[in-house]
């Protein structure tokens, strides 16, 4: 399978796999295992890759595909390619001021990037590197007055789209977390642990922890006592989560947004029905990329039957298991409007910065481009399950 091996990488990197190889050699173990495992025994992260690998794309030739067409309108944002990069939380771990060199190679793409609640640029650093505002991802909280707050800083730096994930009424258990005693309060044992650790990665530790600004949770700042404690960050993030949210609470991040709102974090085709009634403008289908509740289906599995659920009513986005243009292609023949990509972006900028996201965004163009020709499609837009062998 394409996540599962460890592959040997002496030449320059091809794919966001090659990537994932670089970044877990540069990566102190902690944090390479944040942003690449998932929750409990992992079943779901590895389905949203298997079940991607099984969509079979249906090969036709003789068609005059001399034209070919990635643009597709998304949100009202006219995109180059069916791509959005996905809101990674403590992106900026991984690379110096990491959310911003991802925001300057998505624009360089023609595509969104989204910045994470969690993130450790603030969102009006990351407006500030790019031209083209950035979408803003948005959690549920317990603080109400907090989440407005951060509301109005988005829509001050002309953030086009909201996307307001909700599928952490609870979190879910991460075992690669708990083994690297990340979060809650680790033993004396355990702080040694993660010290050596980080201490055997020099040059992260050069580049990122002592170069540059200091880490510190950009858009949490004034939320979080001792925002540089990973503990207390934890420990905020996880009072703030709400059990209690309801589809009701939409009317809410309505009266406090203007601009197109997306919601992450559906599977299930009666709640996309639900999502619409609400009024919500777009749907992401997610399981979160595998890290919140495990033996639940693959995004590839669940996205045919959401989208013929909303039908025309929402437009419906989809994340999880997409390494390459191939899959996106995959996605939109199942009912994607576009993708959102998470961990191929984090492994680029871990390993090689802004450079790094540019040469995947690049890769997964060219992917796009060759399976539009050989499954005889000039348009992205035009792409449909008959773009797919039947299983």
């Amino acid at each position: 399978m394409r996540f599962a091996a460890d592959r040997p990488l002496s030449v320059a990197p091809a794919t966001a796999l090659d990537y994932r190889e670089l970044a877990r050699r540069r990566l102190p173990r902690q944090l390479f295992d944040y942003v690449d495992g998932g929750a409990y025994e992992e079943a779901t992260l590895r389905a949203n890759v298997a079940d991607l690998d099984s969509v079979l794309l249906r090969q036709r030739v003789m068609r005059d595909v001399s034209v070919r067409d990635q643009a597709v309108e998304v949100l009202g944002q006219e995109l180059a390619m069916p791509v959005v990069l996905a809101p990674v939380g403590l992106a900026g771990m991984m690379a110096p001021r990491a959310e911003a060199q991802a925001a300057r190679a998505a624009e360089a793409a023609g595509v969104p990037f989204v910045e994470s609640t969690v993130s450790i640029c603030p969102i009006e650093e990351v407006a500030e590197a790019t031209s083209a505002p950035p979408w803003f991802q948005l959690y549920v909280m317990r603080d109400r007055a907090y989440a407005e707050s951060l509301m109005a800083r988005a829509a001050a730096v002309g953030s086009p789209v909201l996307v307001l994930t909700i599928d952490l009424a609870v979190v879910g258990a991460r075992h690669r977390d708990t083994r690297n005693a990340v979060g809650g309060r680790p033993s004396r044992r355990a702080r040694a642990r993660r010290a050596l650790d980080l201490l055997s990665h020099p040059r992260w530790v050069r580049s990122v922890a002592l170069g540059g600004r200091p880490l510190t949770f950009g858009n949490l700042e004034d939320a979080i006592p001792g925002a540089r404690s990973p503990e207390a960050f934890k420990a905020w993030v996880d009072a703030q989560f709400d059990p209690s949210v309801t589809w009701d609470d939409v009317a809410w991040v309505r009266d406090n947004w203007k601009g197109k709102l997306a919601v992450k974090g559906v599977l299930d085709p009666d709640d996309a029905r639900r999502a619409a009634d609400a009024g919500v403008d777009g749907v992401v289908v997610s399981n979160h990329g595998g890290r919140q509740l495990d033996a639940v289906p693959s995004t590839a599995r669940a996205l045919p039957a959401v989208a013929d659920a909303v039908g025309d009513r929402v437009e419906v986005l989809a994340d999880g298991g997409v390494r390459n243009g191939l899959d996106a292609v995959k996605m939109v023949a199942l009912g994607a409007r576009a993708v959102l990509i998470g961990r191929p972006w984090a492994w680029a900028v871990a390993a090689r910065g802004q450079a790094g996201v540019r040469h995947v965004l690049a890769v997964m163009r060219a992917d796009i481009d060759t399976a539009l020709g050989l499954t005889g499609q000039t348009s992205i837009a035009g792409v449909d399950r008959s773009a797919l062998y039947r299983r």
